[in-house]
Order: C-alpha cells, then structure tokens, then sequence
C-alpha cells in the first residue's frame, strides 16, 4: 500500500541551523532515502522550494484569483514529500517517524487512495472502504475493480 508522507517545516528552523547542524541533517536524510530504497519503501521523495515561492489558486465562478505565497498562514509550511510502499498504516508510520526533519517539524501520513471513488470524494471511514463501494472511476474512463471482486461470495464487507 503507498502512503504519501508530507513534511512540514518550520523554515525559520532550519534557516537558523548553523552549516555543519545542517550538514548533517542532510547527510542523515540521504542516509536515510538510502535506507528506504534498499528496503523497498522508496517510490519517489522531493524538497520542494521555500513557500515564499509558491502561488495559490483558487476558481470560484469562473474567475481566476492567484495570490503569492501558500494559502495557509502558519509557521510550519510543507517542505517536502516522500512517497513510500508500506505494508499498513503501523509500518508507514514507523517508517515515517525515522524521517530526520521529524525532529524539527511534523510528518503527516496519508494512505493513497487508487483512484477516484464513484460515490464520494471520501469514504465512510478514511481508513477501509464503504460496503460496496470497490470500484473506482479511472482517468480513462474505465472502472478498476478491487481484487475481492473477483472472488466476491456476496458477502458484502464480512469476513471471507
């Protein structure tokens, strides 16, 4: 299963590290991509750039409003993602809490969702799917139907 882990940062934080407090940290963090790839966890991991030089969006009535910076005002801002394989939500967050700028700010964890739902944009839960609700809209316009529908018993949402 992949869980998206998003890291966010205080950039004052990490401004006031001195060259070799921040040496380290990014040695650690290499070290520790490393470690991720060779355990088969790595699917992708970026930096983003300072939030200074992002722009946020949004559409409302057809009409275009952009304003300079992100939307949210608050100290710590996403610095970062990381994109990891993960057996359940417990080894994700295991996984995560390794992640050396932990340390300094947060990591939110979030499973991925394999598609568009039909139904709703989120299920009943966040954490299981709905009863019923297995097969989801695909950019081509097909379904992807979950592997349990190939073996279904009727047996909505009970054990198999």
């Amino acid at each position: 299963m992949k869980f998206l882990c998003l890291a966010y940062e205080e950039q004052a934080v990490l401004d006031a590290l001195s060259r070799s407090e921040w040496d380290a940290l990014r040695s650690e963090t290499l070290a520790y991509l490393e470690i991720l790839e060779k355990g088969g966890h790595l699917v992708r991991a970026d930096p983003l750039q300072s939030a200074r030089t992002a722009a946020t969006l949004q559409v409302r009535g057809g009409r275009l409003a952009v304003v300079d910076g992100p939307f949210a005002d608050t100290k710590e801002q996403l610095g970062g993602f990381f994109l990891i394989e993960a057996r359940d939500r417990a080894e994700a967050i295991a996984l995560a809490a390794r992640w050396p700028s932990a340390r300094l700010g947060s990591i939110e964890v979030r499973p991925i969702e394999e598609g568009l739902p039909e139904e709703r944009r989120y299920r009943a839960t966040g954490m299981e799917a709905a009863p019923g609700d297995r097969a989801f809209a695909r950019r081509d316009g097909g379904d992807r139907r979950d592997s349990r529908d190939e073996r279904d018993d009727g047996n909505e949402g009970g054990a198999r």
